[in-house]
């Protein structure tokens, strides 16, 4: 009550639905309205900068061949050189390298968790992109939390299972 009491005499109002419920309404900051506003003025901009970060990655990708010996301007992966173990991420630039050359069972082999991903992130684009850009509502469903556990536990169960040296999980193992 008195943070409501102090918010209103220092001339915040308070919008009806949180005066409704009782709860305590702190304008933004400034840092919050600066990071609204770039990212939601112009409307084009956050589907441009999404789009430009997933090309960065895929030019990365194409100019540094990560299935050949070399070693990439990144270095090798610090997971894998501290434990010698391959990381949950391990063998995903690898599945994008084959994936972006058409070769599908190769991007299964090196990751095949990851590469289930793509597709729907890839609507999720879309559907963003659409509604920012052209304001059209594409149909979309809201995927079920319980849903969205699961896949992360298939991930960890994937990274574990990918470093047992025996068969049938060496077939994973991407060294």
């Amino acid at each position: 009550m008195l943070e409501q009491a102090g918010a209103q005499q220092a001339g915040h109002e308070h919008p009806e639905h949180y005066q409704q419920y009782g709860w305590n309404y702190a304008p933004p900051s400034r840092f919050e309205r600066i990071t609204m506003a770039a990212w939601t003025k112009p409307s084009w901009l956050a589907p441009l900068a999404i789009l430009g970060c997933v090309g960065a990655a895929g030019t990365y990708v194409l100019s540094n061949n990560p299935t050949d010996a070399q070693l990439d301007p990144l270095g090798p992966c610090a997971f894998k050189l501290l434990t010698g173990l391959d990381c949950p991420g391990c063998g995903g630039t690898r599945m994008v390298w084959y994936l972006l050359h058409g070769d599908i069972l190769n991007a299964v082999r090196y990751h095949v968790v990851a590469l289930v991903a793509i597709p729907i992130l890839a609507y999720a684009y879309v559907v963003f992109a659409a509604n920012r850009l052209f304001k059209v509502k594409l149909p979309s469903k809201r995927i079920p939390l319980l849903a969205v556990f699961g896949y992360l536990l298939f991930w960890v169960v994937f990274a574990v299972l990918r470093n047992l040296p025996w068969a049938p999980f060496d077939w994973f193992y991407v060294s």
